[in-house]
């Protein structure tokens, strides 16, 4: 008899079953590292958070709507990275869930549960996705706009334009590339005749309604600050440096699918001598357009997020690595035929766990030896927790009151600003970023200052000094690492400003 893993089984009777296990593992991964490992947000979750606190309708970082929900996750969880970090993964699970339900309307039941496990092997669905933000949160959601569009279009559901609508507002109200992202779905439905036959009723123009709803306060904002302007075109003499800065984005994404292209080699019979005789996962054949609307989402959204960053030289592909790539798994199975062979069964569920988990490895060896091979600050690793208490604590102690506001060293001051008391954040170096407060306010508050101490005196750096006059610093606060190694005691500088106010 012709031998057969359980898995494969599985895949063919229970695929549903296969997606959930699957997902679920590999969220409760992503959300008990960060729980053991991490003593400082990743990346620039403190300061999504920090904004978030404020409940303003825009920002200089975009729309409101993952901030605020980041802030209240963390309201919810007793002001613990806990609910920040369990948002992320809940993103994580909608967004591979969704993608299931859309690949299953396309290839099938079967062939959609490897469609999943391709796309869960691409490294911006790993360490990434812990940092909950607006790319995070636009994943699910452009999963869903996906799923309702086909509906729409492939599968002539009417019942999904309100769906649809929902989505499409509260893409809009996540992340500035929204816009760019909504046009192509309009440019792939002109561009086929279904797409054009369902845009012929007045659906399209209650659905046009339900978002100009949902988005006009933000709409509203966008005007009074005056920020709808494009970003100023490039210099023909910088044209080249932005080439390059585009070569390097499209690299990093195709060095994100890397695990795919080598599941797709180890599948492949090119290396095989004998010819073997591999279960096959069967589909029913796809139709034309949905063939089209996989091609098209698959590749479109990288070529033209990474385009326009590169143009406008931005530090992330536009929409987030995560958009671009989603539907590159589906694309591939789509790309490979009626009849699926997997081959080297064995060799392939290797490759795949390693792939899995060689990105929380590779964030357990960097929390773990990094400090005893090298003197570099690993960002997670800072004291957030002892920082934010002692600062809090020490105003309240000199004050006899909470402590409202935090302006200095940006990296610190966010990591304060989570303390329980929830301080105002200040970009004293750039106020215009923190409209909520500005220098004659926060002298009138009161709160801390802080830098990087450079000497046991605690002198503050020269541009803080010129921005806070008669400045009067502390003894500097020493906090240790979580995992000493070669790195010398983080030595923070601070001083008082008590409040004007009685």
């Amino acid at each position: 008899m012709r031998f057969t893993s359980l898995v494969i089984e599985l895949i063919r009777a229970r695929p549903r079953l296969v997606v959930w296990i699957v997902v679920l593992f590999q969220a409760a991964l992503w959300l008990i590292l960060p729980v053991l490992l991490y003593r400082s947000p990743p990346g620039d979750l403190a300061t999504v958070l920090a904004y978030g606190r404020e409940y303003q309708v825009g920002t200089v970082l975009g729309p409101p709507l993952a901030f605020w929900l980041g802030d209240i996750a963390f309201r919810a969880a007793g002001n613990h990275m806990f609910g920040v970090y369990l948002l992320a993964q809940l993103c994580a699970i909608a967004t591979f869930w969704t993608l299931y339900l859309l690949a299953r309307a396309i290839v099938g039941g079967q062939q959609a549960v490897l469609a999943v496990l391709l796309t869960m092997t691409v490294t911006a669905f790993s360490s990434p996705g812990v940092e909950f933000g607006p790319l995070v949160l636009a994943r699910p959601l452009w999963a869903l706009l996906l799923l309702h569009s086909w509906q729409i279009m492939g599968q002539g559901r009417r019942n999904a334009w309100f769906a649809w609508s929902i989505e499409a507002g509260l893409l809009l109200l996540t992340i500035p590339a929204a816009i760019g992202l909504l046009m192509l779905v309009t440019g792939f439905a002109l561009a086929a005749e279904r797409g054009r036959r369902t845009l012929m009723s007045f659906d399209p123009l209650f659905a046009l309604l339900v978002i100009v709803v949902l988005v006009l306060p933000y709409l509203i904002w966008l005007m009074r600050a005056d920020t709808l302007a494009l970003p100023p075109w490039p210099a023909i003499a910088d044209l080249g440096d932005r080439v390059l800065h585009w070569a390097g984005l499209l690299g990093g994404l195709l060095l994100a699918i890397s695990g795919i292209v080598l599941l797709v080699v180890i599948d492949s019979g090119w290396f095989g001598r004998n010819p073997e005789d591999a279960p096959i996962i069967f589909r029913p054949p796809v139709d034309p357009l949905a063939r089209d609307f996989v091609y098209f989402f698959a590749i479109v959204p990288a070529l033209a997020g990474s385009l326009i960053s590169g143009l406008f030289d931005l530090d992330h592909v536009a929409g987030g690595a995560g958009i671009a790539l989603l539907m590159s798994g589906l694309a591939v199975i789509v790309a490979t035929g009626d009849l699926v062979h997997l081959r080297r069964q064995r060799l392939l569920r290797l490759v795949w766990a390693a792939a899995v988990i060689a990105p929380a490895l590779g964030v357990i060896l960097t929390t773990l030896l990094l400090p005893w091979t090298s003197s570099a600050e690993v960002a997670t690793s800072l004291p957030a927790t002892a920082i934010a208490h002692f600062f809090g604590d020490s105003f309240e102690r000199r004050t006899n009151r909470p402590l409202r506001a935090v302006a200095g060293d940006a990296q610190l001051a966010t990591l304060i600003s989570l303390d329980a008391a929830r301080p105002h954040l200040f970009l004293d170096a750039t106020p215009e970023r923190t409209p909520w407060l500005n220098f004659a306010r926060f002298n009138e508050t009161g709160g801390v200052v802080v830098w990087r101490a450079s000497d046991t005196v605690g002198t503050p750096p020269a541009d803080i000094a010129r921005r806070f006059p008669g400045l009067v610093p502390e003894v500097p606060r020493a906090f240790e690492w979580p995992v000493t190694g070669r790195q010398p005691l983080l030595r923070i500088g601070w001083a008082i400003v008590r409040p004007k106010t009685p």
